[in-house]
């Protein structure tokens, strides 16, 4: 679906190695335990924008008072429902899936697309949408919480890995999907 000209679709995942990308109750400050937006700075540094679901932008509006830095370019959400009070820094996007990763692509000016969200990658990854997983592996076992994909939400797919990197105690796994 994409040549290299045009960046590339990356779900991105922070995720405990017992596999929960959110802790009990969509908690997700123990990630900053162990990360902060200079950890991987060449990732930042690829991404133009974000395609983010409801969800998570709402996980994300909480923390916003504690060390969330991240520039992943302009910020998109997918949802049914738009808030009631705008946010200057994020569109709401109500339509479909397919549409809304080709708004934010053109958008991310020939950088990648980072898409987050359990649900919303899920919707990607059915579609053929997604061309790289990209998942930071943190040392700690949540024991409950959100999971990579929602139950059910995902057939089998075929992933190449090509690199893992390791930064203090975070490993960062890459996966070219295979299509």
């Amino acid at each position: 679906m994409t040549d290299a000209s045009s960046g590339k679709v990356v779900v991105n995942r922070v995720m405990s190695l017992d596999g929960f990308i959110a802790g009990p109750g969509h908690t997700m400050d123990w990630v900053f335990e162990h990360m902060t937006s200079t950890t991987f700075p060449e990732v930042m540094a690829a991404t133009g924008a974000m395609l983010i679901g409801r969800g998570t932008y709402e996980v994300g509006k909480r923390m916003s008072d504690e060390n969330t830095a991240y520039d992943g370019g302009a910020r998109f959400v997918l949802t049914h429902r738009p808030p009631d009070e705008p946010d200057p820094g994020v569109t709401f996007l109500t339509c479909g899936v397919e549409e809304a990763v080709a708004t934010a692509r053109r958008v991310a000016g020939g950088k990648n697309l980072e898409i987050l969200g359990a649900d919303v990658a899920a919707q990607c990854l059915r579609r053929g949408l997604v061309d790289e997983i990209l998942v930071y592996v943190l040392p700690v076992l949540l024991g409950d919480g959100t999971r990579f994909a929602p139950p059910g939400g995902l057939d089998r797919i075929d992933l190449e890995p090509f690199a893992n990197v390791q930064s203090g105690g975070v490993t960062m796994l890459r996966f070219h999907v295979r299509k």
